[in-house]
């Protein structure tokens, strides 16, 4: 299985010297590695962003470059970001002869980038992503697939696809994998656990950290939102899986039971020609508040390149998703100080809050518990409020900064290129 046919060198050797050799190696080696993505900046995704702030924390000590496909035709062929050489291909979503036409196009688009790099890092798989694996294995480049999303890219999603899907699937030398249900179902498809590591998404923890009451207020005051009124933040596209609906059905119940006032902000595209997002349901949610009186406490903000702001000006975070990797918003929420409350989903959110203690957790779909949830932190128990937004931001601390997250793959990285040192 994969592309590695040499022997490896053990950490436990016996020989000293070798392993001196091999240790010395290891932290002056600079790997080439080519990013690909679905999206990448300016174009907003949670992978392409993951993808991205990798890129900056590691581009002195790996030699990047990213080959992605774009929705855009504004944006240019060939780019440079953050100083790393970028190769988009344009796809239109709406055109069967664009899809086609891509496998050529992306074909080219690999052939003038593969000589700069040794290893083909797929962030998630997708119909190109088999493309990139015959290419990448035809150019005898390692492999490495970042698993990022339950039931579309985890081996027993793949495993359905078909047997030719999964056999280029299990080309990769390693897996990585956002959170620990992808270990369960890497076990579940048979594949060996010595292939898989387990490194989580990365936040900023320079870029979001707990507002001060005076930051706290100015944000509000810009977004012409009462102080008094307590908000209630979701991030993310607007899905039948991230539910913001049901998000806004909870919420409204809770707006029309209870005082104080409180707002609903939705930060996320509500149109897009991205498969996902599904227009049907912003505009049922504004028809639904208007109903309801309710239309002067919701915001939309379709998107933003300073989603920080929006964390710090929130008093309560709502993830309510029935599928997730490992949402990178989840992260960014505690990160900044939030108390979050987020669908319990096994070995993902769960690995991530601990309920009562460092944020809430409630069953996939269930409406009253989310909104008692709410109920609990806007008008309840303030002094909870403060608690899970403080141990949320240490658990960021503690598990979660890019920096650490970084340093995993730079490791992975050099580890992978130790195979081929030691058959030298």
């Amino acid at each position: 299985m994969g592309v590695v046919s040499c022997r490896r060198m053990s950490w436990t050797d016996s020989n000293p010297t070798r392993h001196k050799r091999q240790l010395e190696w290891m932290k002056t080696s600079r790997p080439a590695v080519l990013m690909v993505t679905g999206a990448y900046y300016p174009e907003l995704s949670g992978a392409g962003l993951q993808c991205r702030a990798l890129v900056q924390r590691l581009r002195g000590m790996v030699d990047f470059t990213v080959l992605t496909t774009t929705a855009d035709r504004s944006l240019p062929a060939a780019d440079v970001q953050d100083g790393v050489g970028v190769q988009r291909v344009f796809i239109d979503p709406s055109s069967w002869w664009s899809r086609a036409s891509a496998i050529g196009r992306f074909t080219l688009a690999f052939i003038r980038v593969w000589r700069r790099s040794s290893i083909v890092h797929l962030h998630g798989f997708s119909q190109k992503s088999i493309l990139l694996i015959w290419l990448a294995l035809i150019a005898r480049k390692q492999i490495v697939i970042k698993l990022t999303s339950i039931g579309h890219d985890d081996p027993v999603s793949i495993k359905g696809r078909g047997k030719f899907a999964y056999w280029c699937f299990t080309r990769a030398a390693v897996f990585f994998a956002v959170s620990p249900r992808f270990r369960d179902l890497h076990e579940a498809a048979g594949l060996p656990l010595s292939q898989l590591r387990v490194i989580p998404n990365g936040v900023d923890l320079q870029r979001f950290y707990s507002s001060t009451n005076d930051d706290h207020n100015t944000l509000r005051q810009e977004l012409s939102i009462p102080k008094r009124s307590p908000i209630v933040l979701f991030v993310g596209f607007f899905s039948q899986e991230k539910r913001p609906h049901l998000l806004f059905e909870a919420w409204a119940n809770v707006e029309r039971s209870t005082a104080p006032e409180t707002t609903l902000l939705l930060v996320g595209a509500t149109k897009s020609s991205y498969y996902e997002v599904d227009e049907t349901l912003a505009k049922g949610i504004r028809n639904q508040a208007m109903d309801l009186e309710l239309d002067g406490h919701i915001r939309f903000i379709e998107s933003t390149d300073e989603i920080e702001r929006f964390y710090r000006a929130a008093d309560v975070f709502v993830l309510p998703s029935v599928r997730e990797g490992l949402p990178n918003v989840l992260l960014e929420a505690m990160a900044s100080g939030l108390a979050c409350i987020a669908t319990r989903l096994t070995n993902v959110t769960d690995s991530v809050i601990e309920d009562g203690r460092n944020g809430l957790l409630v069953p996939p779909d269930d409406v009253p518990a989310l909104e008692h949830a709410m109920e609990q932190l806007l008008l309840s128990d303030s002094v909870l409020t403060a608690r899970l937004g403080h141990e949320a931001r240490r658990t960021t601390v503690a598990r979660y900064g890019i920096d650490q997250v970084a340093e995993s793959y730079l490791t992975a990285y050099r580890e992978l290129l130790d195979v081929h040192e030691c058959a030298v």
